[in-house]
């Protein structure tokens, strides 16, 4: 067990060996007889945290605070009214006007701008209007 190790389970399980998990044990005495100093000292240390910690106790409440407080607090008033509620139906029809629009706009622009499917009748098409003036060139 390394000195790291052996800090991490003091803090963690405090100062007591015999609160540690039974795998970690073996290893941990194994390092009190390589360094007995230091095991002291970190023993100390988190035996001293058992300490502090022991003594904490929950501070005592008076009978009859909470109610107090919440007694001295305002009191929430409604704030749902007429005008909120034409606020969010004027919020929902300007949402359904914008998608209306939105749509209406998608349609027109969609059969201006499609283009040709089929090149080949696209071309014979523009020529067809150019036959009579090749014949009127001829003739000429």
């Amino acid at each position: 067990m390394t000195r790291d190790r052996f800090l991490e389970l003091a803090e963690a399980y405090g100062g007591a060996v015999a609160r540690w998990p039974a795998a970690e044990r073996e290893a941990a005495a194994t390092l009190m007889a390589a360094e007995p100093e230091f095991v002291r000292q970190s023993l100390a240390a988190a035996d001293r945290l058992d300490a502090v910690l022991g003594a904490w106790a929950p501070l005592s409440v008076p009978h009859g605070l909470r109610e107090a407080v919440i007694a001295a607090a305002p009191v929430a008033r409604p704030r749902r009214g007429l005008r909120a509620w034409l606020l969010g139906a004027g919020v929902g029809a300007g949402l359904a006007g914008a998608c209306a629009a939105g749509l209406v706009f998608g349609v027109a622009l969609s059969g201006t701008l499609s283009a040709p499917t089929d090149a080949p009748e696209a071309v014979s098409a523009a020529m067809a209007g150019y036959d009579d003036l090749s014949e009127t060139a001829e003739g000429a």
